[in-house]
C-alpha cells in the first residue's frame, strides 16, 4: 500500500460506453469521513475491504486497504457506516499502460459519472480521451466521502 497518486474526472457523453469492460456492482459506506482520514467499507460481489485514506494533496494520499469477510462488511454497511450507502456500477476502460475506472453511481447519487486515473507519479503525462470532462481532482465534493454525507441528487445547480 502506501501512497496513491489518482486523478479525478467527470464524465460527458456516452462515448466511454463502447470502450467500458468489467462491470462490478459496488457498494461502499463510511465509518469516518473526517478530510485527515476516511474509513471505507466496500463489498463488491462476494468479496469485501476495509479502506483507511489520509487527505489528499495535489491528488496523493496514503491508502491502506485490507480483505475482510463479506459477513462483516454486510453489517458495517447496515449497522455502523453512515447513510445514505453509496451504491454505483463501476466500469474499466484500458489506455495504453493505465486503466481508466468510470464509476456510474446510483441511489442518491444517480446522474454523476465520474472517472478516475491512478497514476505512477504526480508529473505524468496523460492524454484524457473526449469523453472526459472537468477535472475535480481536488474538489472535495467529488470524494465518495463527500456525497455519502450529500448525495449528488440533493445538490442544486
Amino acid at each position: 500500500m502506501g501512497i496513491e497518486i489518482e486523478r479525478k474526472f467527470l464524465v460527458i457523453g456516452e462515448a466511454w460506453r463502447p470502450l467500458a469492460t468489467a462491470v462490478s456492482q459496488l457498494t461502499q459506506g463510511y465509518l469516518s469521513t473526517v478530510p485527515e482520514r476516511t474509513v471505507r467499507v466496500r463489498l463488491a460481489g462476494d468479496e469485501a475491504w476495509i479502506t483507511i485514506k489520509g487527505k489528499a494533496k495535489g491528488g496523493q494520499r496514503r491508502e491502506y486497504e485490507y480483505p475482510i469477510p463479506v459477513t462483516d462488511a454486510r453489517e458495517l454497511l447496515e449497522e455502523l457506516c453512515l447513510q445514505p450507502i453509496i451504491q454505483k456500477n463501476r466500469y474499466r476502460i484500458t489506455a495504453g499502460d493505465l486503466c481508466w475506472e468510470v464509476d456510474e453511481f446510483a441511489g442518491a447519487c444517480a446522474g454523476l459519472i465520474l472517472a478516475e486515473i491512478e497514476v505512477p507519479h504526480p508529473d505524468y503525462p496523460l492524454t484524457l480521451p473526449p469523453w472526459i470532462g472537468a477535472e475535480v481532482t481536488d474538489d472535495p465534493r467529488y470524494t465518495n466521502a463527500y456525497l455519502a454525507a450529500h448525495p449528488y441528487q440533493e445538490w442544486s445547480s
